[in-house]
């Protein structure tokens, strides 16, 4: 009598087909809601008038400014507007001339270097104009092995920085490597 309960027939579910289909669109309509939310926080928001109005009031000031330039430059007239230059004497930063002379070893090859100082108070001048003949004379002394790679640098950098410190007695308290080329 078991086999015969056992030997019949099932019949198929159609709950777990109707079950499945629910699953899907449940999962799509969130996705596609999470999508709708994800994009609302993401894309700019629409200006509004004034905000509208703010922004072609400041792209005509701009068309002006850049059209009244044009006619100086046409005329000739240089005006120097922008920002100031960081490097200078008022601002205790002293940039020193450039700095070209050739490695002790090999001496085919050459160095070029641009440093400022920044002073601690006011610049001294006649101190920059001597740390700048003593950071040539260090770098006759200099190897081509010693300054390569980053750790080369970086030993250069703080040698020149502890000459600068011993000369200036502490006056100069940072030096700041503006170019550096060997050739």
């Amino acid at each position: 009598m078991m086999e015969a309960l056992d030997s019949a027939p099932s019949a198929p579910k159609k709950s777990s087909k109707i079950a499945m289909i629910a699953a899907v669109v449940v999962l799509t309509l969130l996705a596609g809601g999470g999508g709708w939310v994800v994009g609302g926080l993401v894309a700019p928001q629409p200006l509004t008038a004034e905000e509208a109005k703010m922004v072609e009031e400041a792209k005509a000031a701009v068309a002006s400014k850049q059209a009244k330039q044009g006619e100086a430059e046409g005329e000739g007239a240089k005006k120097d507007e922008g920002l100031p230059r960081i490097a200078t004497e008022a601002n205790g930063v002293v940039q020193l001339e450039a700095i070209t002379t050739n490695l002790a070893y090999p001496s085919e090859n050459w160095i070029r270097l641009e440093v400022a100082l920044l002073f601690k108070g006011a610049p001294d001048v006649t101190m920059a104009e001597q740390i700048h003949q003593d950071i040539a004379a260090y770098l006759k002394t200099v190897s081509l092995q010693q300054i390569q790679g980053p750790r080369g640098f970086q030993y250069l950098k703080d040698d020149i920085a502890e000459r600068v410190d011993l000369r200036s007695e502490g006056r100069v308290t940072n030096v700041i490597f503006r170019t550096f080329v060997i050739q």
